[in-house]
């Protein structure tokens, strides 16, 4: 191509007749000579179509295939259907004030905050419950969240491809039917699990004759379970794929390129906010019992390690709200009014049909395999979102064991950091691209600044090293007898204790005890709140502790030792920033992948996107961050079968180490991706104007709108 010299990615190439080059917007009609050619400048207000002007040189029409036609005048208006809002012949005047952009970014809000809300939010929350009362690994609640990405993988190229030339709007009241199926699915196993057996009348002191339980050779059947959570996670990633493919293309199409990014941006907010909804929805549900719609008294409370809060409440609440956006979506037509007149101001394009086949396909996804810069791009944004993810999954966990801090506690900090920080992240980014009008190059110059600064910010979880608190038989001796790694010392050989019943105590020397029959215990007073214990063998009393009133009253108490560790306040104001900044480049790179590809091939840009985005990060994400949080378990919960469970205890220094290498691995893949899709990107140079395709027997333009008005200053 010699009129594209400064173009070395294919982005620019069309593959087939099918696939239509940008042409530049000044004129309705579409000229061979560039002599006249006179590209918008920033800050010039938008110019009015002119009538096409006589030239020597030939038409444009002579070298078109026969069928093809040119996008002016009426013939322009066919492509786009547009219409009123309503159902067929039914279109009431009270919903056209929601056939504008506006009124379909508000629902399209409504929407990503829902699947939001669900799936990163509620289902991140109830990952802790659903382990202990489903008696999962966190290795396999991992495959749960990453079961969402896996059905987002293997549909988002189908449909992508196969909705941008449908009806979008109704695949989005599609995804709408699919998200609330998918919810109320996953809600499921708590009305067929039957009621959660907690051991509340089981008292286990040192005294208290225990019946030796037969073992059974076969697995829980609550074990099963597992799989009607992944259908839910299944339906819920169906439910997804059209909302960020075709939802997000739609939204381009229907606005200006310079309000693009902010529209985009507030979509991507609204996606990250549904979050922390479902986080602080979750957390504030965890501090109900899980069986409170039975209606029966309990005697233990939240700060007791069999309490398992309501988990499922919040996917039955949105299984409702999804199912009310089907009939708003429903309505929209298939372009809004206005959608022809702002395409005619971003290009125009020569075709030989109104649309892509489908034997096309391979043909359009291999011109966009082949574009370097997009590729750069995806694979950015594929590593980021694999240590994202993984944070989302399992941030609660990480904070309620390096902190010392109960379920619901860890779930609503975590919820209040890190979903307003992604939140923030992506409107500043979308608001700096919009308002400074970047071009493209300038575009990801920004998100590699926001990398850097992003990978500087994560050494935070080498700050947050907390040392575990003593814990008898795992990192402290019993008063000097027995061994580490054995919950059995001399103190209770004769206690006869069962490992499978964890309840945790604190002594009055600080250190804690995997329960009173363990901390040798034989007398207690329930009245008391939380529980004490007396006359502990295993507990020996420091003679230097200065005694005190309450010292005096109980050996021990229910309930985990407190942390003395005071870095949570700083730890989560410094991660504050890591997430804005990782998510500030959010937007930018959307903006920038939907400018670097061919107008045709942006739904189907952003459907690689996704695909590649779950195969390479999200999918493996949580679960290479499960298998990782494994590792570090020092105390296992094993049953009389000798078959592990969910893990009780954590090496917080491990696992901080473990975190962070993680973490500087993916953010220094991003900024190396994103500083190379800067170093290969070069803009089209001013006045490139009709390139000829001999092979297709098509004459096609380049000219992305995005880099006209700087694109002298960023060669």
């Amino acid at each position: 191509m010699k009129g594209c010299k400064g173009i070395e990615n294919p982005a620019f190439v069309a593959s087939s007749p099918y696939s239509p080059r940008r042409l530049c917007p000044s004129s309705s009609s579409v000229e061979v000579s560039v002599s006249s050619t006179n590209p918008l400048r920033e800050g010039s207000p938008p110019q009015e179509p002119q009538e096409p002007q006589k030239s020597p040189e030939p038409p444009l029409s002579s070298v078109t295939p026969p069928g093809s036609q040119e996008r002016s005048g009426p013939e322009s208006l066919s492509e786009y259907e547009e219409g009123p809002c309503g159902w067929g012949s039914f279109q009431p005047q009270c919903l056209q004030c929601c056939n504008t952009p506006q009124g379909f970014l508000f629902h399209y809000c409504l929407l990503a905050l829902t699947q939001g809300m669900v799936v990163n939010g509620l289902v991140n929350i109830s990952i802790s419950t659903i382990e202990k009362r489903y008696e999962l690994k966190s290795s396999l609640t991992g495959l749960i969240s990453s079961s969402y990405d896996i059905a987002f993988c293997l549909l988002s190229l189908f449909v992508s491809f196969i909705g941008e030339r449908g009806h979008q709007p109704r695949w989005l009241a599609f995804a709408s039917f699919m998200i609330g199926l998918g919810a109320l699915v996953y809600s499921l196993p708590k009305f067929f699990s039957g009621k959660y057996q907690f051991g509340s009348l089981f008292e286990d002191t040192c005294l208290t004759p225990k019946n030796k339980t037969s073992c059974t050779a076969s697995s829980s059947s609550l074990f099963y379970y597992l799989y009607v959570f992944i259908l839910g996670q299944l339906l819920l990633g169906t439910g997804g794929t059209p909302l960020y493919t075709l939802g997000t293309a739609f939204i381009d199409d229907s606005v200006p390129t310079h309000k693009s990014s902010l529209y985009i941006g507030i979509g991507y907010s609204m996606s990250i906010l549904g979050p922390a909804l479902g986080y602080v929805l979750g957390g504030q549900l965890l501090a109900m019992y899980i069986d409170v719609d039975l209606g029966q008294s309990i005697d233990i409370a939240e700060d007791d390690p069999r309490w398992l809060g309501a988990w499922w409440i919040g996917f039955l609440m949105s299984w409702i709200f999804a199912w009310s956006l089907i009939i708003p979506f429903s309505c929209f037509p298939k372009h809004l009014p206005g959608t022809a007149e702002i395409q005619d101001g971003k290009t125009s394009q020569i075709h030989q049909s109104n649309g892509q086949s489908f034997k096309d396909f391979p043909a359009a996804l291999k011109n966009l395999m082949r574009n370097t810069v997009f590729m750069c791009l995806v694979l950015s944004t594929c590593s980021e979102a694999l240590v994202t993810t993984g944070f989302a999954t399992f941030l609660p966990k990480f904070i309620e064991n390096q902190f010392g801090l109960s379920s619901s506690s860890a779930a609503t900090l975590a919820g209040t950091v890190l979903i307003p920080g992604a939140a923030l992240g992506q409107i500043l980014g979308g608001i700096l691209v919009s308002k400074f009008k970047m071009t493209c190059k300038n575009i990801m110059k920004f998100a590699l600044l926001t990398s850097i600064t992003a990978l500087a910010l994560t050494f935070v979880f080498v700050y947050a090293n907390c040392e575990n608190e003593p814990f008898a038989g795992v990192s402290e001796s019993y008063n000097g007898t027995g061994e580490l790694g054995n919950l059995t010392a001399p103190c209770n050989a004769n206690c006869n204790c069962l490992r499978s019943y964890y309840y945790p105590i604190c002594g009055g020397n600080g250190i804690q005890y995997f329960s009173p029959c363990y901390a040798g215990c034989t007398n207690s007073v329930s009245k008391r709140h939380p529980k004490v214990y007396y006359n502990c063998s295993c507990i020996e009393r420091k003679t230097e502790v200065t005694p005190t009133p309450s010292s005096f009253s109980f050996e021990a108490q229910a309930g985990k030792c407190s942390s003395q560790c005071k870095n949570l306040p700083v730890f989560l104001g410094i991660f504050f920033a890591a997430i804005v900044f990782t998510f500030m480049a959010g937007t930018p790179i959307t903006v920038s992948i939907l400018r670097c590809v061919n107008q045709k091939q942006r739904s189907l840009a952003l459907g690689i996107q996704c695909m590649l985005l779950r195969l390479l990060g999200t999918i493996p994400g949580p679960i290479i961050f499960g298998i990782t949080i494994d590792s570090t378990c020092v105390l296992w919960d094993i049953n009389e079968c000798g078959i592990k469970g969910a893990c009780w205890i954590y090496n917080n220094i491990k696992m901080a180490y473990m975190l962070v290498a993680i973490s500087v691995t993916c953010k220094i893949i991003t900024v190396f991706f994103n500083g190379l899709a800067v170093f290969l990107y070069k803009p089209p140079p001013l006045g490139t104007d009709v390139p000829f395709q001999n092979q297709n027997s098509v004459v096609t333009t380049v000219s992305l709108e995005c880099d006209l008005s700087k694109a002298g200053h960023d060669g």
